[in-house]
Protein backbone atom coordinates (compact mmCIF):
# COMPACT_ATOMS: atom_id res chain seq x y z
CA UNK A 1 0.00 0.00 0.00
CA UNK A 2 1.20 3.51 -0.76
CA UNK A 3 0.96 6.53 1.49
CA UNK A 4 -2.33 7.57 -0.13
CA UNK A 5 -4.15 4.43 1.01
CA UNK A 6 -7.25 4.96 3.11
CA UNK A 7 -7.15 2.87 6.27
CA UNK A 8 -10.52 1.31 7.13
CA UNK A 9 -11.75 -0.61 10.16
CA UNK A 10 -14.73 -2.95 9.78
CA UNK A 11 -17.05 -3.74 12.69
CA UNK A 12 -19.22 -6.80 12.15
CA UNK A 13 -18.42 -9.72 9.87
CA UNK A 14 -21.77 -11.43 9.60
CA UNK A 15 -23.29 -11.99 6.18
CA UNK A 16 -23.53 -8.31 5.26
CA UNK A 17 -20.22 -7.50 6.92
CA UNK A 18 -18.50 -10.13 4.79
CA UNK A 19 -20.00 -8.51 1.69
CA UNK A 20 -18.40 -5.23 2.77
CA UNK A 21 -15.11 -7.01 3.39
CA UNK A 22 -15.21 -8.61 -0.06
CA UNK A 23 -15.71 -5.22 -1.72
CA UNK A 24 -13.11 -3.44 0.43
CA UNK A 25 -10.52 -6.08 -0.45
CA UNK A 26 -11.07 -5.24 -4.15
CA UNK A 27 -10.37 -1.52 -3.80
CA UNK A 28 -6.77 -0.63 -4.61
CA UNK A 29 -6.64 2.56 -2.54
CA UNK A 30 -7.97 0.89 0.63
CA UNK A 31 -6.07 -0.79 3.43
CA UNK A 32 -8.20 -2.89 5.76
CA UNK A 33 -6.56 -2.04 9.08
CA UNK A 34 -8.66 -4.42 11.14
CA UNK A 35 -11.90 -6.33 11.44
CA UNK A 36 -13.80 -6.66 14.71
CA UNK A 37 -16.67 -8.85 15.87
CA UNK A 38 -17.86 -10.09 19.25
CA UNK A 39 -17.89 -13.60 17.74
CA UNK A 40 -14.10 -13.79 17.97
CA UNK A 41 -13.63 -17.30 16.58
CA UNK A 42 -15.63 -16.46 13.46
CA UNK A 43 -13.85 -13.14 13.03
CA UNK A 44 -10.41 -14.71 13.44
CA UNK A 45 -11.17 -17.29 10.74
CA UNK A 46 -12.37 -14.58 8.38
CA UNK A 47 -9.29 -12.50 9.18
CA UNK A 48 -7.12 -15.45 8.16
CA UNK A 49 -9.17 -15.97 4.99
CA UNK A 50 -8.75 -12.34 3.88
CA UNK A 51 -5.29 -11.92 5.44
CA UNK A 52 -6.30 -8.89 7.48
CA UNK A 53 -5.72 -8.08 11.17
CA UNK A 54 -8.27 -8.97 13.83
CA UNK A 55 -8.74 -6.28 16.47
CA UNK A 56 -8.17 -7.29 20.07
CA UNK A 57 -8.31 -3.72 21.39
CA UNK A 58 -10.88 -1.66 19.51
CA UNK A 59 -10.13 1.75 21.01
CA UNK A 60 -6.40 1.35 20.38
CA UNK A 61 -6.93 0.28 16.76
CA UNK A 62 -9.37 3.12 16.07
CA UNK A 63 -6.51 5.61 16.34
CA UNK A 64 -4.90 4.07 13.24
CA UNK A 65 -7.74 4.44 10.73
CA UNK A 66 -9.26 7.08 8.45
CA UNK A 67 -12.73 5.60 8.55
CA UNK A 68 -14.87 2.91 10.16
CA UNK A 69 -17.72 0.83 8.75
CA UNK A 70 -20.34 -0.49 11.20
CA UNK A 71 -22.22 -3.57 9.98
CA UNK A 72 -23.38 -4.96 13.32
CA UNK A 73 -26.96 -5.78 14.46
CA UNK A 74 -29.14 -2.67 14.38
CA UNK A 75 -29.64 -2.47 18.14
CA UNK A 76 -25.85 -2.12 18.61
CA UNK A 77 -25.34 0.74 16.12
CA UNK A 78 -25.70 3.47 18.74
CA UNK A 79 -23.34 1.80 21.19
CA UNK A 80 -20.61 1.36 18.59
CA UNK A 81 -21.08 4.82 17.11
CA UNK A 82 -20.46 6.51 20.45
CA UNK A 83 -17.42 4.30 21.09
CA UNK A 84 -15.97 5.18 17.72
CA UNK A 85 -16.90 8.86 17.28
CA UNK A 86 -14.25 10.27 19.70
CA UNK A 87 -11.52 8.65 17.58
CA UNK A 88 -12.77 8.66 13.97
CA UNK A 89 -14.49 11.42 11.99
CA UNK A 90 -15.54 9.34 8.94
CA UNK A 91 -18.11 6.68 9.79
CA UNK A 92 -20.35 4.45 7.69
CA UNK A 93 -23.35 2.76 9.37
CA UNK A 94 -25.63 0.27 7.66
CA UNK A 95 -29.31 1.15 7.55
CA UNK A 96 -31.25 1.80 9.67
CA UNK A 97 -29.05 4.23 11.55
CA UNK A 98 -30.40 2.97 14.88
CA UNK A 99 -33.20 0.79 16.24
CA UNK A 100 -35.15 3.61 17.91
CA UNK A 101 -36.08 7.17 17.01
CA UNK A 102 -34.48 8.42 20.23
CA UNK A 103 -31.09 6.87 19.42
CA UNK A 104 -31.31 8.08 15.82
CA UNK A 105 -31.88 11.62 17.11
CA UNK A 106 -28.91 11.34 19.50
CA UNK A 107 -26.58 10.19 16.73
CA UNK A 108 -27.81 12.85 14.29
CA UNK A 109 -27.33 15.60 16.90
CA UNK A 110 -23.84 14.39 17.83
CA UNK A 111 -22.83 14.30 14.15
CA UNK A 112 -23.82 17.95 13.70
CA UNK A 113 -22.24 19.13 16.94
CA UNK A 114 -18.91 17.37 16.37
CA UNK A 115 -18.56 17.80 12.59
CA UNK A 116 -18.53 14.08 11.84
CA UNK A 117 -18.96 12.80 8.28
CA UNK A 118 -21.46 9.97 8.65
CA UNK A 119 -22.78 8.01 5.68
CA UNK A 120 -25.81 5.74 6.12
CA UNK A 121 -26.09 2.56 4.07
CA UNK A 122 -29.19 3.21 2.00
CA UNK A 123 -27.88 0.98 -0.76
CA UNK A 124 -30.85 1.33 -3.11
CA UNK A 125 -29.70 4.87 -3.89
CA UNK A 126 -26.84 3.16 -5.75
CA UNK A 127 -28.95 0.64 -7.66
CA UNK A 128 -28.26 0.95 -11.41
CA UNK A 129 -31.98 0.38 -11.99
CA UNK A 130 -32.87 3.32 -9.72
CA UNK A 131 -30.35 5.49 -11.59
CA UNK A 132 -32.02 4.54 -14.88
CA UNK A 133 -35.46 5.22 -13.38
CA UNK A 134 -34.39 8.71 -12.29
CA UNK A 135 -33.16 9.48 -15.80
CA UNK A 136 -36.41 8.20 -17.30
CA UNK A 137 -38.61 10.42 -15.14
CA UNK A 138 -36.31 13.46 -15.22
CA UNK A 139 -37.77 14.72 -18.48
CA UNK A 140 -41.27 13.36 -17.89
CA UNK A 141 -44.38 15.35 -17.26
CA UNK A 142 -45.80 15.67 -13.77
CA UNK A 143 -45.30 12.68 -11.45
CA UNK A 144 -48.58 11.61 -9.90
CA UNK A 145 -47.76 8.49 -7.89
CA UNK A 146 -44.91 6.11 -7.07
CA UNK A 147 -45.55 2.51 -5.98
CA UNK A 148 -42.78 0.70 -4.09
CA UNK A 149 -43.02 -3.05 -3.46
CA UNK A 150 -40.47 -5.02 -1.44
CA UNK A 151 -41.40 -8.54 -0.36
CA UNK A 152 -39.71 -11.71 0.79
CA UNK A 153 -40.42 -14.61 3.09
CA UNK A 154 -39.15 -14.26 6.67
CA UNK A 155 -35.36 -14.13 6.90
CA UNK A 156 -33.65 -15.95 9.74
CA UNK A 157 -30.81 -13.43 9.36
CA UNK A 158 -32.84 -10.43 10.58
CA UNK A 159 -34.43 -10.90 13.99
CA UNK A 160 -33.85 -7.61 15.80
CA UNK A 161 -36.15 -5.32 13.76
CA UNK A 162 -39.56 -5.61 12.10
CA UNK A 163 -40.33 -5.38 8.39
CA UNK A 164 -40.64 -1.59 8.56
CA UNK A 165 -37.03 -1.11 9.69
CA UNK A 166 -35.71 -4.13 7.78
CA UNK A 167 -37.25 -3.70 4.31
CA UNK A 168 -39.59 -0.70 4.14
CA UNK A 169 -36.94 1.76 5.34
CA UNK A 170 -35.15 1.40 1.97
CA UNK A 171 -38.20 2.64 0.08
CA UNK A 172 -39.07 5.31 2.63
CA UNK A 173 -35.62 6.77 1.98
CA UNK A 174 -36.06 6.47 -1.79
CA UNK A 175 -39.49 8.12 -1.64
CA UNK A 176 -38.08 11.00 0.41
CA UNK A 177 -35.02 11.44 -1.80
CA UNK A 178 -37.11 11.37 -5.00
CA UNK A 179 -40.16 13.35 -3.89
CA UNK A 180 -39.19 15.35 -0.82
CA UNK A 181 -40.74 15.68 2.62
CA UNK A 182 -43.99 14.07 3.73
CA UNK A 183 -47.18 15.94 4.56
CA UNK A 184 -49.39 13.00 5.53
CA UNK A 185 -49.05 9.25 6.10
CA UNK A 186 -51.68 6.53 6.43
CA UNK A 187 -50.50 3.00 7.24
CA UNK A 188 -51.79 -0.45 8.07
CA UNK A 189 -50.29 -3.92 8.44
CA UNK A 190 -50.26 -7.16 10.36
CA UNK A 191 -48.24 -8.89 13.05
CA UNK A 192 -46.73 -12.35 13.33
CA UNK A 193 -44.96 -13.47 16.50
CA UNK A 194 -45.28 -9.97 18.00
CA UNK A 195 -43.46 -8.34 15.05
CA UNK A 196 -44.87 -6.31 12.16
CA UNK A 197 -44.26 -8.56 9.16
CA UNK A 198 -46.52 -6.88 6.58
CA UNK A 199 -46.84 -3.12 6.18
CA UNK A 200 -48.39 -0.78 3.66
CA UNK A 201 -48.21 3.01 3.77
CA UNK A 202 -49.73 5.71 1.59
CA UNK A 203 -47.82 8.96 1.83
CA UNK A 204 -48.64 12.40 0.49
CA UNK A 205 -45.55 14.50 -0.20
CA UNK A 206 -45.50 18.27 0.17
CA UNK A 207 -45.05 18.56 -3.60
CA UNK A 208 -48.36 16.74 -4.12
CA UNK A 209 -46.92 13.40 -5.27
CA UNK A 210 -48.24 10.20 -3.67
CA UNK A 211 -46.01 7.30 -2.62
CA UNK A 212 -47.47 3.89 -1.81
CA UNK A 213 -45.04 1.53 -0.11
CA UNK A 214 -45.64 -2.18 0.51
CA UNK A 215 -43.20 -4.30 2.51
CA UNK A 216 -43.64 -7.92 3.53
CA UNK A 217 -41.61 -10.71 5.09
CA UNK A 218 -44.49 -13.19 4.77
CA UNK A 219 -44.90 -13.15 1.00
CA UNK A 220 -43.72 -16.29 -0.79
CA UNK A 221 -42.38 -14.30 -3.70
CA UNK A 222 -39.36 -12.04 -3.64
CA UNK A 223 -40.11 -8.70 -5.28
CA UNK A 224 -38.28 -5.39 -5.52
CA UNK A 225 -40.24 -3.05 -7.75
CA UNK A 226 -40.93 0.64 -8.31
CA UNK A 227 -43.71 1.84 -10.60
CA UNK A 228 -44.16 5.51 -11.47
CA UNK A 229 -47.33 7.04 -12.87
CA UNK A 230 -46.75 10.32 -14.71
CA UNK A 231 -49.26 12.32 -16.69
CA UNK A 232 -47.56 11.29 -19.94
CA UNK A 233 -45.89 7.94 -19.18
CA UNK A 234 -45.76 4.92 -16.88
CA UNK A 235 -42.37 3.61 -15.75
CA UNK A 236 -41.87 0.11 -14.36
CA UNK A 237 -38.58 -0.63 -12.58
CA UNK A 238 -37.54 -4.13 -11.46
CA UNK A 239 -34.66 -3.84 -8.99
CA UNK A 240 -33.98 -7.59 -9.04
CA UNK A 241 -33.73 -8.10 -12.80
CA UNK A 242 -32.35 -4.57 -13.25
CA UNK A 243 -34.91 -3.78 -15.95
CA UNK A 244 -36.69 -0.48 -16.58
CA UNK A 245 -39.61 -0.15 -18.99
CA UNK A 246 -41.23 3.10 -20.12
CA UNK A 247 -44.79 3.00 -21.46
CA UNK A 248 -45.88 6.01 -23.52
CA UNK A 249 -48.75 7.00 -25.71
CA UNK A 250 -47.79 7.40 -29.35
CA UNK A 251 -49.34 8.93 -32.40
CA UNK A 252 -51.94 6.43 -33.57
CA UNK A 253 -50.51 4.19 -36.27
CA UNK A 254 -52.09 1.47 -38.41
CA UNK A 255 -50.26 -1.66 -39.45
CA UNK A 256 -52.09 -4.53 -41.16
CA UNK A 257 -55.41 -3.35 -39.76
CA UNK A 258 -53.99 -3.11 -36.21
CA UNK A 259 -54.17 0.21 -34.37
CA UNK A 260 -51.05 1.07 -32.33
CA UNK A 261 -51.76 3.71 -29.70
CA UNK A 262 -48.94 3.13 -27.20
CA UNK A 263 -45.39 1.84 -27.09
CA UNK A 264 -43.00 0.38 -24.54
CA UNK A 265 -39.34 1.34 -24.41
CA UNK A 266 -36.66 -0.61 -22.57
CA UNK A 267 -34.04 1.48 -20.78
CA UNK A 268 -30.49 0.18 -20.97
CA UNK A 269 -29.28 -0.44 -17.40
CA UNK A 270 -25.53 -0.65 -17.02
CA UNK A 271 -24.60 -3.52 -14.67
CA UNK A 272 -22.79 -2.23 -11.58
CA UNK A 273 -22.73 -3.61 -8.04
CA UNK A 274 -24.54 -1.17 -5.77
CA UNK A 275 -22.42 -1.96 -2.70
CA UNK A 276 -19.25 -1.28 -4.68
CA UNK A 277 -20.55 2.14 -5.74
CA UNK A 278 -21.65 2.89 -2.18
CA UNK A 279 -18.28 2.02 -0.64
CA UNK A 280 -16.40 3.94 -3.33
CA UNK A 281 -18.41 6.96 -2.21
CA UNK A 282 -17.44 6.30 1.41
CA UNK A 283 -13.76 6.12 0.49
CA UNK A 284 -14.14 9.43 -1.35
CA UNK A 285 -15.81 10.80 1.79
CA UNK A 286 -12.78 9.69 3.82
CA UNK A 287 -10.58 11.57 1.35
CA UNK A 288 -12.69 14.69 1.80
CA UNK A 289 -13.93 14.58 -1.80
CA UNK A 290 -17.52 13.36 -1.50
CA UNK A 291 -20.30 15.77 -0.59
CA UNK A 292 -23.47 14.00 -1.78
CA UNK A 293 -24.34 10.97 0.37
CA UNK A 294 -27.07 9.64 2.65
CA UNK A 295 -26.57 11.59 5.87
CA UNK A 296 -27.65 11.15 9.47
CA UNK A 297 -30.31 13.80 8.85
CA UNK A 298 -31.63 11.76 5.91
CA UNK A 299 -31.73 8.72 8.17
CA UNK A 300 -33.55 10.70 10.85
CA UNK A 301 -36.24 11.81 8.39
CA UNK A 302 -36.72 8.22 7.22
CA UNK A 303 -36.85 7.00 10.82
CA UNK A 304 -39.49 9.58 11.76
CA UNK A 305 -41.70 8.35 8.91
CA UNK A 306 -41.00 4.71 9.81
CA UNK A 307 -41.98 5.28 13.45
CA UNK A 308 -45.18 7.02 12.34
CA UNK A 309 -46.00 3.95 10.22
CA UNK A 310 -45.22 1.58 13.09
CA UNK A 311 -47.40 3.60 15.47
CA UNK A 312 -50.38 3.55 13.12
CA UNK A 313 -50.07 -0.18 12.50
CA UNK A 314 -49.82 -0.85 16.25
CA UNK A 315 -52.84 1.37 16.93
CA UNK A 316 -54.97 -0.44 14.34
CA UNK A 317 -53.74 -3.80 15.64
CA UNK A 318 -54.57 -2.96 19.26
CA UNK A 319 -58.02 -1.68 18.29
CA UNK A 320 -58.77 -4.92 16.43
CA UNK A 321 -57.90 -6.95 19.55
CA UNK A 322 -60.17 -4.99 21.84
Amino acid sequence: MNNQSIKIGLLGVGRMGQNHLRILSMLKDVEISFIYDIAEDVAKNIAIQYQVPFSKNLEEDLEKVNGVIIVTPTFTHGEYFFRIAPFVKNIFIEKPLAHTLEMTQKIASYVLEHNISLQVGFIERYSPAVAALKKAIHNSGSIINMDFTRTNKISSRITDVDVVLDLMIHDIDLALSLNGDIQHVYAYGCYQNDMIEFARAVMTHKNGVFSTITASRITEKRMRQISVTCDNMYVDCNLLSKEVFVNKQSLEQYLENVSIVSKTETIDVKPREALLLELIDFIELCKGNKKDFATAQDALKAMEVACNIQSQIKKHHDESIY
